[in-house]
């Protein structure tokens, strides 16, 4: 049984594919300076790179893309 695709916006999806290769080492924890996460910094260099983007679809792609990492990586919610 096949689960059918709940995403409405294709365009973004693809956005959300182009972004995440750009910002996936700022939600390694391994990059964290002084303990701190880069997540945030992450926002800035989307904005920077793909500055087509709406700030609020930004937002979606940073919370797209860190479900993403915790699900290749292993992590919990």
């Amino acid at each position: 049984m096949s689960i059918p695709d709940r995403r409405k916006n294709l365009s973004l999806r693809e956005l959300v594919d182009k972004a995440y290769v750009i910002i996936e080492p700022f939600f390694d924890p391994a990059n964290a300076w002084n303990g701190q996460h880069l997540e945030h910094l992450a926002y800035r260099t989307i904005r920077e790179s793909l500055p087509e983007i709406a700030p609020a679809d930004v937002q979606i792609i940073l919370s797209a893309a860190a479900r993403i990492y915790r699900q290749k990586h292993g992590q919990g919610q």
